[in-house]
């Protein structure tokens, strides 16, 4: 298990990163995620030791990775993608890293097997997509055989097949045991790969969650009527019921299921309120809230960029 405690970084005058508390614990995909700018790199930096915390720490299984004796065996990184030797082939960068470490030759093979890359292994890294260097940087983190994973954005560059390859690849390894942290801004990948997630905004801690916790709360029955009218009747009948109602787009209304109540019963309730109004209606659907609405509302006012609306509002107008 990895465990960050009261962990700060500070740049001159800028706070990157201020009191983060959190864990990533083994045998689980511990997603690490944050708008640009919150902090996850310097974060990843710090853990490894990359960076000295301005204050607090990160422990490997209760110890510090500065006193760990056989480092690659407790933690793997893929951390940049694009540092490598061009003219140096895939191979002969990753026995430069082994012999570094310590570890046979052998192992190479191994790890490019495992990350695909075993017909590509000789030929020169400048050649490589972005995709193949992702996959290289894995097979460096992997050399060690480690028992801790921190991985910073690994589906960059990787084409569909790639990503899901290296979705079922980190699921894989934390099916083993290994504790896996891993960034990424694909929020629909993250939603399927990760177990739990820790969610920070302008470096502060926003949450530590299960999946599960992350995204409850987020049904709703989305109830769709003949016209404008209609659904201004509606959404006032609902409301006086006790539903909580608003407006979706045009005449849509949205009800959102609340704890304590099924996703069944709120639809027939819909249904029975609309019958009583007279209200017909052209649609009854329910629907769920996946991990990038979760994540928006949950960071929104930790966003360090944002687009103005006014602008994407008049060029989808233009289109």
């Amino acid at each position: 298990m990895i465990t960050v405690e009261k962990m700060s970084k500070r740049y001159g005058r800028f706070q990157a990163v201020e009191d983060l508390s959190f864990t990533v614990p083994d045998a689980a995909v511990t997603g690490f995620l944050g708008p640009n700018g919150s902090g996850k790199s310097t974060t990843m930096r710090c853990v490894l030791g990359l960076d000295r915390p301005s204050q607090g720490q990160a422990l490997f299984d209760g110890e510090g990775f500065a006193q760990v004796a056989d480092k690659p065996a407790v933690a793997g990184a893929l951390l940049e993608a694009t540092w490598f030797t061009p003219g140096r082939s895939g191979r002969s960068h990753l026995k430069v890293l082994a012999r570094g470490a310590g570890i046979a030759d052998s192992r190479v093979d191994k790890c490019l097997q495992l990350v695909g890359l075993s017909s590509a292994g000789d030929k020169r890294v400048g050649g490589y997509s972005l995709g193949m260097k992702q996959r290289l940087g894995l097979a460096g983190a992997l050399l060690g055989d480690p028992s801790h994973l921190i991985l910073d954005e690994p589906v960059n560059g990787l084409d569909p097949e790639g990503v899901s390859w290296m979705r079922r690849t980190i699921r894989a390894l934390a099916g083993e045991g290994r504790a896996v942290l891993v960034s990424s801004h694909l929020l629909s990948e993250m939603q399927q790969t990760a177990d739990r997630l820790v969610v920070i905004g302008k470096g502060r801690m926003i949450g530590e969650y299960s999946m599960e916790e992350f995204l409850a709360g987020g049904v709703s029955v989305l109830v769709e009527t003949s016209d404008i009218t209609s659904a201004g009747t509606l959404g006032s009948a609902l409301t006086q019921a006790g539903l909580p109602t608003d407006r979706a787009e045009g005449s849509a209304l949205r009800v959102e299921v609340v704890d304590g109540s099924s996703e069944a019963e709120v639809r027939r309730a819909v249904g029975e309120i609309a019958l009583n109004s007279r209200v017909i209606l052209t649609g009854l659907r329910t629907q769920s809230a996946d991990l990038e609405s979760r994540f928006l509302a949950a960071t929104s006012a930790a966003q360090e960029y944002r687009t103005s609306s006014d602008l994407v509002d008049n060029n989808t107008e233009r289109n």
